[in-house]
């Protein structure tokens, strides 16, 4: 593998620290560093320069949820639909600003505001990219990046987020985190033709009914495949008789079992992953076109770019077969 010189040092602690993740490092990792990877050429050199921190960066929000305790965090990374009495996009507020004005603060604290979200940190990012301030383009860019990915999650949009309403608990991890580190080596992610989003509003609604809409699929196939299944053939089974769990209390299910439901879901988890990293690349670049186009080439020493043309260059053509490279994620399961 090869390593990066990263001109904005900074020291993570995502793999040391106890919490569970949306989308699991492992896929949080390979969105951020596919995005950065799928940027045109004038924006993939200055982010490919910081595509270590902008990879392993994915994950600090979910540090600050679960270690900070903040409320207003812990909103960013999900929207309970049924809560909102959604019936489509149409009389949901536009901004958050006005989503604090139609339902308060403390409605959105409880019930999420991630499509909000999504566009108050796109209206943040363009600003830094207007003003060229380096720190904050890089740090709102990896944030934006798992907000998107948490959108692309189906149970990140439902109150039932963990089954826990069909007696399914364990499922939100298991479709976000157990199946990518399973059989995500053999995803491919590439994509190509980033463009210009015209209605930020639209699209992210867009994304979150798209995602909405395939929650009772992934619920129901394997609820199917739960109830013709005992659970010794579902779990990997404790010394305390009931199924075995990884350091963040989640119930770890067979191979056997995951490989059934992961070929029901025919493709569900690869192709919402892909379209993340479409998207976040997609909304990076709307905003650095929003921002007038800033040259970002002045941000970095030339020293620094030289250094990293190489590996761009190797790391583009593993990335045009779809393959992510360049990092190790901490294993969850």
């Amino acid at each position: 593998m090869k390593k990066l010189f990263i001109a904005c040092s900074v020291l993570l602690l995502a793999g040391s620290v106890p919490v569970a993740y949306g989308w699991g490092v492992w896929g949080h990792n390979h969105i951020n560093k596919g995005a950065v990877m799928a940027l045109p050429k004038d924006m993939g050199m200055f982010f490919y320069n910081h595509a270590d921190f902008i990879t392993e960066e994915s994950t600090v929000p979910d540090i600050r949820k679960h270690m900070n305790n903040d409320k207003a965090e812990k909103a960013r990374h999900y929207i309970d639909l049924e809560r909102y009495g959604y019936n489509g996009r149409t009389g949901m507020p536009a901004t958050m600003a006005a989503a604090i004005d139609k339902y308060g603060k403390d409605t959105l604290e409880l019930y999420g505001d991630l499509p909000w979200a999504i566009q108050d940190m796109m209206a943040k990012l363009t600003d830094a990219f207007k003003n060229k301030r380096k720190t904050e383009i890089l740090y709102l860019a990896a944030d934006l990046g798992h907000y998107v990915g948490d959108a692309y999650m189906p149970l990140h949009t439902s109150i039932n987020h963990d089954g826990q309403e069909t007696g399914q608990q364990g499922i939100h991890a298991f479709w976000e985190s157990q199946l990518p580190e399973l059989f995500g080596k053999d995803y491919k992610l590439y994509v190509s033709n980033v463009k210009y989003i015209d209605n930020i509003d639209k699209t992210v609604w867009d994304v979150i009914d798209s995602s909405h809409s395939k929650v009772n699929t992934l619920l129901r196939i394997e609820a199917r495949l739960k109830k013709d299944n005992p659970m010794d053939k579902q779990y990997l089974m404790g010394a305390d008789g009931g199924p075995a769990k990884n350091k963040f209390g989640q119930p770890i299910h067979t191979f056997e079992y995951a490989h059934i439901y992961h070929e029901l879901l025919d493709g569900m988890v690869e192709k919402q992953m892909r379209a993340a990293i479409k998207m976040t690349a997609d909304l990076w670049y709307t905003a650095w076109v929003n921002a007038g186009k800033p040259d970002l080439t002045t941000l970095d020493p030339d020293y620094v770019t030289d250094r990293n043309k190489a590996a761009y260059k190797e790391d583009l053509k593993a990335w045009k077969l779809g393959k992510v490279r360049g990092f190790k994620s901490d294993k969850e399961f």
